[in-house]
């Protein structure tokens, strides 16, 4: 008993740290990413079964002015995950298939404006070019047309995933999006912080990139309306230009639901169910690499040996 209470501060130390804690991920090729407070850690499944785990700081420019801004640091926080994914899922890649082959700038440069242009036809320009079929068809007003189009923009956007997650390639990387939120929930519960523990939590988590991106489809509803009317060109480059602030404004929201407890959870429930298309249920296996990029990124072991609490 006397060993229990003296070990006592230590287990509520690393529950207050939990809750303080700014943790987050992402799901590569047969690994997980997983940012902690000072580093990232990424953690892959190698041909061979055995895991390879890698690490590395992490700097945040939203620790600076002007950068912390409110809207201002959900566009910088963009555009670090994706540059920090972007270099995850090379370096996952060549771990998974066991090759040392790098992509080039030039392979990364056109990658990403492929990317680019797909984003830009698929979400921006398809549901423009639409909704003003269904304008012409129906004679809706601007404020029904701008509606008709962020709801086609999402059931684009949900149609889009639902394909990709009939690749059983895909389906892999959704099964490790479950791990690192189920690890996620484990970790920010306190809970014990074994592959078995860890699978009997939630594959939702309210800061998912996912629940995210529909934020976004609602959020352009509002802010494209701004852009008024014109040649379709010129409407394709406005929503370009505005959606910086569509992905600052989503941010923000998400950041606030977060903090607001039931309340939050109850008006972010329809974006979270989006989360059940792009997770799977994972294996212990993932699970255990989830855990490992995990301890990683917070340079420490998570395991119960290693928790401070009673041991011979």
């Amino acid at each position: 008993m006397k060993k229990y209470f003296a070990s006592l501060p230590l287990v509520l130390a690393e529950g207050a740290e939990r809750d303080r804690m700014p943790v987050g991920g992402q799901a590569v090729i047969e690994g997980v990413l997983m940012k902690g407070p000072e580093r990232w850690g990424l953690s892959v499944r190698k041909p061979d079964g055995q895991i390879q785990s890698e690490t590395w700081e992490s700097f945040s420019r939203t620790k600076r002015m002007p950068w912390k801004l409110p809207i201002v640091r959900g566009v910088v926080t963009m555009v670090e995950m994706m540059t920090i994914g972007f270099r995850a899922l090379n370096k996952s890649a060549q771990i998974a298939v066991g090759e040392e082959e790098k992509i080039t700038a030039k392979e990364l440069l056109l990658s990403t404006l492929v990317a680019i242009a797909a984003v830009a036809g698929l979400f921006i320009a398809l549901p423009l070019w639409l909704s003003d079929i269904a304008v012409n068809a129906w004679g809706l007003t601007q404020t029904g047309k701008n509606v008709l189009e962020g709801c086609v923009r999402g059931l684009v956007f949900l149609a889009y995933v639902g394909g990709i997650g009939m690749w059983s390639e895909i389906r892999q990387v959704f099964r490790y999006h479950g791990a690192e939120h189920k690890t996620i929930n484990a970790f920010e519960s306190g809970a014990v912080m074994t592959p078995e523990s860890i699978k009997k939590f939630s594959r939702i988590h309210p800061r998912c990139g996912t629940s995210f991106l529909l934020i976004v489809v609602a959020v352009s509803i509002v802010v494209f309306s701004v852009a008024g009317s014109g040649s379709i060109l010129w409407r394709i480059g406005a929503r370009i230009v505005l959606l910086p602030l569509v992905m600052g404004i989503s941010y923000e929201i998400i950041k606030g639901a977060s903090c607001a407890g039931i309340i939050g959870k109850v008006l972010m429930a329809p974006a979270l169910s989006f989360q059940l298309l792009t997770t799977r249920e994972p294996d212990i296996g993932q699970i255990e690499v989830a855990l490992l990029s995990l301890e990683t990124a917070l340079g420490r072991k998570l395991s119960p040996s290693d928790a401070g609490g009673d041991r011979d």
